[in-house]
């Protein structure tokens, strides 16, 4: 019999059980991990280097950065924020460092730090840590009043309190929905734009600061790839503004990744088929964009405007963009249009690009979606719905926009959770 079981072998669950063992050294714990390895998330997040937190010390600040959870949290990062967890690492001699964006990593640069931390603790409290233990079955212990029985393939194990920290686990998912629970379906968050559009096809490894609009479905002709003159201007659904990378299969980058996040729930009903409209200029919009190129013609009259360097942009870009707009390649500015002008600031501020499909991020798959977000005592982070029963990380309806901010809600939430259970 433990006195704590937790379900995950992953950051919150072994953040969640070390934190407890810390709090009451007496604690029986085990932790029960599905694979045959433990932390995987851990050895991939931040390209192998592990992007533990991040530099968003002030809690509403840090707050902004969950889609799903911004409101529920903002209270958790008062209790426990990216401050502790540096203090945390760094009283175990795994000192880390913040650069210049914001992210935190360990100054080994290796993930391994993390893990090594987190294997010694589980070492030095004792904590029982089971491999190839995918959990059946939950449910009440006839043997502990409030305490719970988890099944396992082969065993039946009893513990009087439960922490859930399974990530996106529908298996665990389908368990806790089958004991009450409501779980938001599942949608996938963190992940990058594909298009073949031509203005972008083959400029992989250029980066652009731009403003970036997801546009509503109705806003543009589904068979024409420019803005119809008749259709009625429409606010954009979400906005973001940063560097946009282009890619392989096409759009990534911060400002991507922020929208990706916001909308995960549209735009997985738009069945991740949808337009963007990139100012490429965000300092212009499309009126300013054309007294500007106005002011160009007339003092750069003679010069080519293909080969002109009138804008802080990559010339391959810029190249694309003047072509998209039907100006010929020698054409010159005194000979420009009102409306070639006028095209090309709208290719410049207002680039309508169609977007077909997504990818994941790197290795990073992110999920928004898990329990329902109103069934959590997020002073405690115990289920209002069923005694001695805590979440963690993932596995709730929290997801957040990179940087480190899923790992700080999952540091957060697990060792709120450790307090509650070794106090309680």
């Amino acid at each position: 019999m433990f006195d704590l079981i937790v379900i995950g072998g992953g950051a919150a669950g072994f953040y969640g059980a070390i934190q407890a063992a810390i709090a009451d050294p007496k604690l029986k714990i085990a932790i029960f991990e599905r694979g045959k390895t433990v932390l995987g998330k851990v050895r991939i997040s931040g390209g192998g280097r592990c992007n533990v937190t991040h530099a968003a010390f002030e809690p509403f600040e840090l707050s902004q950065n969950y889609p799903r959870g911004q409101k529920e949290l903002l209270g958790p990062f008062h209790t426990y924020a990216p401050g502790d967890t540096i203090q945390f690492f760094e009283e175990r001699e795994v000192p880390l460092k913040i650069e210049a964006d914001g992210r935190i990593f360990p100054h080994t640069d290796s993930s391994q730090s993390i893990i090594d931390c987190f294997l010694a603790e589980t070492r030095k409290w004792g904590i029982t840590v089971l491999k190839n233990s995918a959990v059946k079955h939950i449910e009440r212990s006839k043997d502990i009043a409030n305490g719970w029985q988890v099944t396992t393939m082969n065993k039946h194990y009893h513990s009087k309190k439960l922490l859930v920290a399974t990530g996106s686990n529908p298996k665990i998912w389908k368990l806790l929905k089958g004991m009450g629970h409501c779980i938001v379906p599942p949608v996938p968050s963190l992940f990058t734009f594909n298009t073949t559009d031509v203005r972008v096809k083959g400029l992989q490894g250029l980066s652009v600061h731009a403003r970036v609009d997801i546009m509503p479905k109705t806003h543009y002709d589904s068979k024409i790839l420019v803005q119809l003159k008749s259709r009625v201007e429409r606010e954009p659904l979400f906005t973001e503004e940063g560097p946009v990378l282009i890619t392989h299969w096409g759009l990534s980058g911060p400002a991507i990744l922020k929208l990706s996040a916001w909308a995960a729930k549209e735009l997985n009903d738009f069945h991740y088929v949808f337009r963007i409209r990139i100012n490429w200029t965000p300092e212009y919009d499309l009126g300013t964009m054309t007294g500007f190129l106005n002011e160009v013609k007339m003092a750069e009259a003679k010069k080519t405007v293909m080969k002109s360097k009138i804008l802080e942009l990559p010339n391959r870009l810029w190249i694309r963009l003047v072509k998209a707009s039907g100006v010929d390649a020698n054409l010159k500015w005194a000979d420009m249009t009102k409306d070639q002008l006028r095209a090309l600031a709208g290719q410049l501020t207002e680039c309508a690009i169609p977007v077909n499909g997504k990818s994941i991020y790197k290795e990073e798959f992110v999920t928004a979606g898990g329990v329902d977000l109103k069934e959590i005592n997020f002073k405690t982070f115990e289920s209002k719905l069923l005694p001695n029963l805590y979440l963690a990380g993932e596995v709730i309806n929290v997801d957040a926009v990179t940087g480190g901010f899923n790992f700080q809600n999952a540091w957060t939430g697990a060792y709120i959770a450790a307090q509650a259970i070794a106090n309680g």
